[in-house]
């Protein structure tokens, strides 16, 4: 009887195990939030906005060079 007894909980402990991992291969990560992207004013850089350099007017750009020269000009 306790021979028996152990093997069931063997089994067990090896089904739950499996499961779970089975359970957990198939959980899918939840997206990331989504990002504001800004296009630099100067050369169209497509950057996240937390990463932007803004100008006086509010203007974004990618770096602080970009932001000295200013906005493109022309078209």
């Amino acid at each position: 009887m306790t021979k028996f007894l152990l093997v069931l909980v063997v089994v067990g402990v090896l089904l739950w195990l499996l499961l779970r991992r089975r359970r957990d291969a198939e959980r899918v990560p939840d997206p990331a939030a989504p990002v504001t992207m800004l296009a630099c004013s100067h050369c169209g850089l497509h950057l996240p906005q937390a990463e932007a350099t803004f100008d006086a007017d509010g203007r974004p750009y990618c770096g602080e060079a970009h932001r000295l020269a200013g906005p493109r000009r022309g078209g």
